[in-house]
């Protein structure tokens, strides 16, 4: 009797010590491993949230400043699609510095701050910003060229001296530093290195910031600014006044023909390449629909930049721009 209670005490105390064992050794180390699943999940989750933030951001953005970068980013393939959006909302960036700030100054301690963003993007250190991070997953994505987007900083940097181009030469380096690296980028974003869809990028920027600053010009004027080429402004007699008024005498219309003609003469130009540009690559050039838009309205309106059928948008121009990336052509 007494050595089977001795039997049931020592098997008792033996639940007790495997008992003790469990939540001292075992139940411990699962509470850890349940916590580190946790917070794991947490974290995807974190940046998960963020990413989908960043995109949306970019997208606002690029949707309300460039309508027609973000029309021609929807009709690119899907893998290419929110790479063009961050590389049009980091141009969009770089672009409103100009009229946001009241003082070079500012304006400068900001292009500085996307000069220090690229080169830690490079790092894989991208700031903690919306379209820096964007831009870092596009640039790890792609393998972008560094150059490309530190040309566009120093250039968009150069702008801040708010004058007006000296002569036809000078808008169009400023546009080749700009808008054809951006497109650069964008061949870069669809998996194409071809020389000749290049040059054709090349001249289709030329044409892009040359239709852009005659665009931008009431724009421009109503805040007593001009920045059409001065040496064709001095050979029609028209005078930075005369835009400044919105004068829409035959002078300051002759000044306006002699800008938008060399923009027609560099899409002359890049189509000239059309033949040995691969196919795919013409949905990087799909901006050629807009700029043959706003040249075929502003002849229409006897090329007097402040006619008010220029204000309106065509809205019939997404519809067009989808036709195009369907044919593939440019």
């Amino acid at each position: 009797m007494a050595a089977g209670i001795s039997a049931k005490h020592g098997l008792l105390s033996s639940k007790t010590s495997l008992y003790h064992a469990l939540h001292r050794q075992i139940l411990p180390s699962i509470c850890v491993q349940r916590a580190a699943e946790i917070q794991s999940v947490r974290a995807a989750t974190s940046a998960t949230t963020d990413s989908q933030f960043n995109e949306k951001y970019c997208l606002e953005l690029v949707r309300s400043r460039d309508y027609d970068g973000f029309v021609s980013s929807l009709l690119l393939p899907e893998e290419a699609r929110r790479s063009s959006l961050a590389l049009r909302a980091f141009n969009v960036e770089l672009a409103q510095v100009k009229d946001s700030v009241s003082q070079k100054t500012i304006g400068l301690m900001r292009m500085q701050f996307w000069k220090t963003a690229i080169e830690e993007i490079y790092r894989d250190e991208p700031p903690n910003q919306p379209v820096s991070a964007e831009l870092w997953r596009t640039v790890r994505k792609h393998c972008l060229t560094k150059r490309w987007l530190l040309r566009i900083i120093t250039e968009r940097e150069k702008d801040l001296d708010d004058r007006a181009y000296r002569n036809l030469q000078e808008l169009e380096k400023y546009s080749e530093n700009t808008q054809s690296s951006l497109i650069y980028l964008l061949l870069e974003c669809l998996g194409l290195k071809n020389v000749h869809a290049d040059h054709a990028a090349s001249h289709i920027g030329k044409a892009q910031g040359i239709v852009t600053c005659l665009r931008a010009t009431p724009y421009h004027s109503s805040r007593r600014k001009v920045y059409l080429p001065m040496d064709i402004c001095m050979l029609h007699g028209a005078s930075q006044e005369d835009f400044i008024r919105g004068s829409r005498e035959q002078n300051v219309r002759d000044v306006v023909y002699d800008i938008a003609s060399q923009a027609h003469v560099h899409l002359q130009h890049a189509r000239s390449f059309s033949s040995d540009v691969p196919a795919p690559a013409s949905l990087a050039f799909l901006q050629t629909v807009v700029l043959e838009d706003y040249l075929q309205r502003v002849r229409r309106a006897d090329f007097d930049v402040f006619h008010p059928s220029l204000k309106n948008r065509n809205p019939l121009l997404p519809l067009q721009l989808y036709f195009r990336s369907w044919k593939k052509t440019y």
